[in-house]
C-alpha cells in the first residue's frame, strides 16, 4: 500500500488547506486511516483518526474543531480540512494506515508528508 499526501502550501493566518491521502495497493483490510503532524524541534502527534466506517476521533489537542477528518471510500482517499490556521499549525503532515495484510497480520503504512506553512 502506498499512501500520497498533497495539499499543503503556504498559507496566512486565519486561511484554509484541505489536505488529501490517496491510497493505492492491494491489501486485505484497512480499518483507520490517520493525519499526524510533526513540527519542527517536536515530536509526531496525531490529528485525526478515521475508521473504515466512517466514525472519527480527535485528540483533545484538536478537539477545537477547526480541523476535521473525511473519506471518500469511492476513490480511496482521506481528506483534513483545516481551517481558521494559525502559526502553531505549521508542521509536515503525514497520512498513516492500519489495516491486516491476512486476516491475522496487522500492518500499519506511513506516506510521505505534505508541509503546511502558516505565516501570522
Amino acid at each position: 500500500v502506498q499512501l500520497q499526501a498533497s495539499g499543503g502550501g503556504p498559507v496566512q493566518t486565519g486561511g484554509s488547506l484541505r489536505l488529501s491521502c490517496a491510497s493505492s495497493g492491494v491489501i486485505f483490510k484497512i480499518d483507520s486511516m490517520a493525519w499526524y503532524r510533526q513540527a519542527p524541534g517536536k515530536q509526531r502527534e496525531l490529528v485525526a483518526t478515521i475508521t473504515s466506517g466512517g466514525s472519527t476521533n480527535y485528540p483533545n489537542s484538536v478537539k477545537h474543531r477547526r480541523f476535521t477528518i473525511s473519506r471518500d471510500n469511492t476513490k480511496n482517499t482521506i481528506y483534513l480540512q483545516m481551517n481558521s490556521l494559525k502559526p502553531e499549525d505549521t508542521a509536515v503532515y503525514f497520512c498513516h494506515a492500519e489495516g491486516y495484510t491476512d486476516p491475522w497480520t496487522p500492518v500499519n503504512y506511513w506516506g510521505k508528508g505534505t508541509l503546511v506553512t502558516v505565516s501570522s
